[in-house]
């Protein structure tokens, strides 16, 4: 990968992790601040408003997607971002949980995911594409990774109103950075497309698409619950980054030598389903969980899984579907959205009627139908071949 590639990439994986940070930063404290809300005692609410976002943003994915692919990227990333910054300002307005679920939808409404792995796909040369996805990809990990250590030390200095004002700031220079840094993709010839309907019933990126739907779900709705656990214990929410950090930095140096060996070794399919595993019994260990050295190992465990997941996806996607990688991104990133907001209205009304205990259980059955539907998904071919249509 060349400087300029390089370059272009990491503000591109920057922007992407931007709209995650939009969703991330709340979910360490969002719950505990509902509680003093009106409505914040019934975690269904809580869950809709938190999961706003997603839902919207499922509904414009795949039609801003090909937007950018009629009037360019820029516009498409400008305006989108433009809808988080107003819908930021809105949350940070109103102390409510309908104002707070309305500004979310509308920064969820500037859907940008799709384009924005198109332009990077648009900047890089076809051998150093899975590099640049998986850059991509990873800046969610590390978006949710700042989250997890960040969100409480700043909601205590600023509170709720001040993170999305926060978010409305890095908004703005986000905007700059693709006005200005980012460079325009050299005009080509239209390639020819196919068909919409050929794509989503593609056998390996359903699994794909089934896979950040589940990994989404769950995330979203085990972080409805392991903050009020760990209050429980007494481990109070301003020392929760004690816990996430270095769990987060084991998970990381764990995670790297299965991503090494699966692409040295031309094996991640292995990888992808080492990944799944480890999500499964990190659900299991949550059930289990009487202290806080077993919720740390469950969020360990967890986080090895999910980093190797964010990384490996979105690569896979951009290979296995060399000829429409814009729809195909479009569809992955809408069955996202649609799994975060499952795991946040769904692990929410699971919490409010079943109990806390109850969010595992369900985790525990999307990951091992997830790992069921991925057992059979074959491996990419040889790099030598990666120009060829995967599904040819």
């Amino acid at each position: 990968m060349n400087s300029s590639e390089l370059r272009s990439t990491l503000a591109l994986a920057g922007i992407f992790g931007l709209r995650m940070l939009g969703l991330f930063l709340l979910l360490p404290v969002f719950s505990l601040h509902a509680e003093g809300l009106p409505g914040g005692d019934r975690a269904f609410l809580v869950g809709l408003s938190l999961g706003m976002f997603n839902i919207v943003q499922a509904f414009f994915h795949i039609p801003l997607g090909a937007l950018s692919d009629r009037i360019g990227r820029r516009p498409v990333v400008v305006g989108g971002l433009i809808c988080f910054v107003l819908g930021a300002l809105i949350a940070a307005s109103h102390d409510d949980l309908l104002w707070i679920g309305i500004g979310r939808g509308l920064m969820g409404a500037g859907a940008i995911s799709a384009a924005i792995s198109a332009w990077v796909a648009d900047l890089v040369s076809e051998k150093v594409r899975t590099m640049a996805m998986a850059i991509v990809g990873g800046s969610i990990a590390i978006s949710f990774a700042l989250s997890l250590v960040l969100a409480a030390p700043i909601y205590r200095w600023i509170s709720l109103d001040g993170m999305f004002l926060l978010l409305a700031a890095m908004g703005f220079v986000a905007i700059l950075v693709a006005l200005w840094y980012v460079p325009a993709p050299e005009k080509k010839a239209a390639p020819q497309h196919t068909p919409f309907f050929t794509i989503l019933r593609r056998p390996e990126l359903m699994r794909l698409n089934v896979g950040v739907f589940v990994l989404n779900a769950t995330q979203v709705a085990m972080f409805l619950v392991v903050p009020r656990l760990l209050v429980q214990m007494g481990f109070p929410l301003s020392r929760h980054w004690e816990i996430y950090l270095p769990v987060l930095l084991i998970s990381f140096a764990l995670m790297a030598p299965i991503l090494v060996l699966g692409e040295k070794k031309q094996r991640l399919r292995v990888a992808v389903l080492v990944a799944i595993g480890l999500l499964f019994i990190s659900q299991a260990v949550f059930i289990e969980a009487t202290t806080i050295l077993l919720i740390s190992a469950a969020l360990l465990i967890y986080f090895v899984g999910f980093n190797l997941l964010e990384a490996l996806q979105p690569s896979l996607v951009s290979r296995w579907a060399q000829d429409s990688k814009g729809t195909a991104l479009g569809i992955y990133n809408t069955t996202q959205s649609l799994g975060l907001f499952f795991g946040a209205a769904v692990g929410g009304l699971v919490t409010q009627y079943f109990g806390e205990l109850s969010v595992f259980m369900l985790g525990m059955a999307l990951i091992f139908a997830w790992l069921i539907i991925a057992w059979s998904m074959r491996e990419l071919p040889a790099k030598k071949h990666a120009q060829e249509t995967p599904a040819a």
